[in-house]
Parts: structure tokens; sequence; C-alpha cells
């Protein structure tokens, strides 16, 4: 609210849609005229897509609570996650383009239906569109914290352009050997970019804190996906969040993983085409604790969907396999 009665969210909103035109959005600096809508390796011009939009209670109970997080999913990636579990959304970029109004119009339902926050998931390569598309529904009525929702494949500039206005970090931290970036998210820099937008955010945020109700207010929540045969990249990522952010940062070791996308389909990726044992899991775990963090995310509020998901007609409902209503 700041931000937009200071003019300052109207201000970063017009330098980062001017910035379409020389695109650096991301760490892959294409330099593409997007706002003409010449294609970079996004496959994003001058509209964001969006694949939908709900209240989604797959989410962490911080940010589902009972009514649901309010999710918006953005169509295309600025990674080529090998194992992706939503490709559809990410490499072949389902959904419809939206307007301005239409992205604050989906902001304002779902705060109509009742969500505790909005959460923008895949943002990287759509910072300036979402901008834009807070001044108009801030100016409408928008007043729920706002979800970043990334993959942490960010440029440090666009994370800049969020300070102020996201309450929320939710990065992944993927992987941590830059050659493990290269074969599966063909990024070899992605650790590096990781390390320097998450250290943004949470000296923007710091650390996670909540209500009374257990609702997540502001700070970060760094997520990592533990990958099969690769806990020397947890062991990594989960020192380097201990000495280089704090040991209370609140941290989601997530044991979903399954082959999908490429790596069910192409022999080149055989050794990660399972699922992890549940030793893996545990050793994550315990050198998640070694590192000296404790604030893991556990699930103990048990939520049932209640009315409709909020969506534009002309998009299909997305249910990511990973979610459940327990």
């Amino acid at each position: 609210m700041r931000a937009f009665e200071e003019r300052i969210l109207h201000e970063r909103a017009q330098q980062a849609i001017e910035t379409l035109r020389s695109c650096c959005i991301c760490p892959r600096d294409c330099e593409i005229d997007r706002y003409n809508n010449k294609i970079g390796v996004c496959k994003s011009g001058r509209l964001a897509r969006v694949a939908s939009a709900f209240p989604h209670f797959g989410e962490e109970d911080c940010l589902r609570g009972w009514n649901g997080s309010g999710t918006i999913f953005f169509g295309w990636c600025n990674l080529r996650c090998v194992f992706c579990q939503n490709f559809e959304t990410s490499q072949f970029g389902e959904g419809a383009e939206v307007t301005p109004a239409e992205l604050a119009q989906m902001m304002l339902d779902l705060q109509e239906t009742g969500c505790h926050n909005i959460n923008f998931v895949t943002p990287e390569h759509v910072v300036p569109q979402i901008l834009e598309a807070l001044v108009i529904a801030v100016e409408r009525g928008l007043r729920l914290p706002l979800v970043y929702n990334t993959s942490a494949y960010d440029s440090i500039e666009s994370i800049h352009w969020m300070a102020g206005i996201v309450d929320i970090y939710m990065p992944d931290f993927k992987l941590w050997d830059a050659e493990h970036c290269r074969k599966y998210l063909v990024a070899s820099n992605y650790a590096e970019a990781a390390r320097a937008v998450i250290a943004e955010m949470h000296a923007q945020v710091g650390e996670l804190k909540v209500d009374e109700n257990g609702l997540a207010l502001r700070g970060v929540i760094v997520r990592h996906l533990i990958m099969p045969g690769l806990l020397d990249d947890t062991h990594e990522i989960m020192s380097w969040i201990a000495e280089n952010l704090s040991r209370d940062t609140y941290v989601n070791v997530m044991d979903q993983y399954y082959p999908a996308h490429k790596a069910e389909t192409e022999p080149r990726f055989a050794e990660i085409n399972r699922a992890i044992s549940g030793d893996e899991f545990c050793g994550a775990l315990d050198l998640a604790r070694n590192a000296g963090l404790w604030r893991f995310d556990s699930r103990w509020r048990r939520v049932i969907p209640r009315g409709a998901p909020v969506w534009l007609p002309q998009l299909r409902v997305h249910q990511d396999p990973r979610v459940s209503a327990g």
C-alpha cells in the first residue's frame, strides 16, 4: 500500500515494462525485444501467459491456511528442468495470454474467494507484467499479502523491483553443482544466480514471521526438492542457508520427486529415473539438522477445500500432481 500511495509501484512498473525492449529480466540476458513480442528462452512476449488461478490447498500450512493460497500459475519458464512435474505449463506453455486488467481481476477474484494471499508461481520471466497488473489491482482494492514463488533463477534487478511490494519470498534452491545445473536445469549458472537472489530476498524480508493463527505475514521460505543420488548438492545448499541466511530460516525439505518429462523418457537421464529412497529423505533431513537448521515445514492442519476454483473461462483448471487435500 505504501509503495502504491507513494507511486513507487507505478514507477517500477513503467521502468520494468520498458526493459522488455531489451530483456534482461532473468539471468539468461537474452536482450530480446519482448515489448514487441520477440521471443527468447522463456517464450514470453509482451503479455503474461496464465495457466490457472485457484485457491491452492497443497501449499505449506502457513500459506494455505483454511481458505487456500490464491495461486496464479504462469505459463512458460526460463529454466528447462528435465524432471519438471508441471512440464505442460512450463515447457509447452499451456494457458492463455492475459492483459494487465485481466491479471489484476484474477487477484481480486481470489481475494473475494477468501484466499489468505496471492501466490505468483513461476514469476521469474513476467515480473514487469505482474507489477503492471498490481497497479490496477491495488487501486481496485487488493489488500492480501503477496507471495513470490520462484525457481530462484531471477535477476537481482527483478528482486530489487519487488522490494517493499512482496511480503513472502518462496524460492526453490534446486541444485548446487554447476555440472548438475547444466545437465538437469540447462542453466550452468543456476546456483550462482540462486545464491545472489535468495540472499537479497532475505535481506529484504528476513526470517518468516507468522500471525497467531500460523499464517505467513512476511519473510522467506526456502524449498528444496531432494533429487535421487544428489545429496551432495543438498549438503551444500543446507550449509549455505544456515551460514549465509540464518539458522532460523524456514525450510521445506521436499520428498515428492518422481521422474517426469525427460527424466522419465530419455535414457541419458537414467540415473534420476527413480523416486528417492527413504534413506535419502532421512539423510537430507539429517544434513539440514547438522547444518543447524530447525524450522522445517510439517503439516498439522487438515483442510477440506470448499467452493469452486477461480479461473479464466478459456483456461482449464490445473491440478498439480503434488496437491492433496490433507
